[in-house]
C-alpha cells in the first residue's frame, strides 16, 4: 500500500498507529523513562542457527577447528554481550544482568542452534539482552570457522520467551 500523499491524510495515519515508545510526539528518537516502573524479576530466551557444512560442524564438535574451542568461546562471547547490550543498542537501558547462559544444540546435519537466557531484576525487560546474546554467539562462530566454511548462514534469530513486567509472559508458538 502506498503512503498516504497529503500532509492531512499522513497525520491521519500516523494517528491511527500504534505510539512508539521510543520516540517522542515530534517523532525524535528517545530513550524510554522507566523511573516509576516497579522492580520486577523479568527474564528471556531468544534462539537463533547457524547453518554450516556438516563436516564443519563435525570439525567443531570435534574440538579441531585451528583456532580454538569454538563453543567455550561463543559462550563467553554471548555472556559479554548480554552484559553490555546497552553499549550496543543506542536506546537500550543499562542492566545489571544477575544470570546470562548460552546452550548449543545440533539440530539438524550443519545446524547448530543457539538459546540464551537472560535474568534480571529490573525496570524494563532483557529481551534485547538475550537477542544480542545469541548474535554474538554466532558471530564468533562464523569467525571462528570461516577459514573452513565462508558459506556458512546465521538465521532465525528471535526471542522465544519473555516473563516479567507489564505485560507478563510471552511464548513464541512454533
Amino acid at each position: 500500500m502506498a503512503p498516504p500523499r497529503s500532509r492531512k491524510a499522513r497525520r491521519h495515519a500516523n494517528q491511527r498507529r500504534t505510539r512508539l515508545s521510543h520516540v517522542d510526539a515530534q517523532g525524535r528518537a528517545r530513550m524510554v523513562d522507566v523511573s516509576a516502573k516497579a522492580v520486577t524479576e523479568r527474564a528471556a530466551v531468544a534462539r537463533g542457527v547457524v547453518r554450516m557444512q556438516p563436516a564443519t560442524l563435525r570439525l567443531i564438535r570435534a574440538g579441531r577447528i585451528a583456532k580454538g574451542e569454538v563453543l567455550a568461546v561463543a559462550r563467553v562471547a554471548g555472556i559479554m554481550a548480554a552484559k553490555r547490550t546497552a553499549e550496543l543498542i543506542p536506546l537500550c537501558h543499562p542492566l545489571p544482568i544477575e544470570v546470562a547462559g548460552i546452550d548449543f544444540e545440533v539440530s539438524g546435519p550443519g545446524k547448530l542452534q543457539i538459546e540464551a537466557r537472560v535474568t534480571v531484576s529490573g525496570k524494563t525487560g532483557v529481551e534485547m539482552e538475550a537477542l544480542a546474546a545469541v548474535s554474538a554467539a554466532a558471530l564468533t562462530v562464523y569467525d571462528m570457522c570461516k577459514a573452513v566454511d565462508r558459506g556458512m548462514v546465521i538465521s532465525d534469530v528471535r526471542v522465544m520467551e519473555k516473563r516479567g513486567g507489564r505485560s507478563g509472559l510471552y511464548r513464541r508458538r512454533e
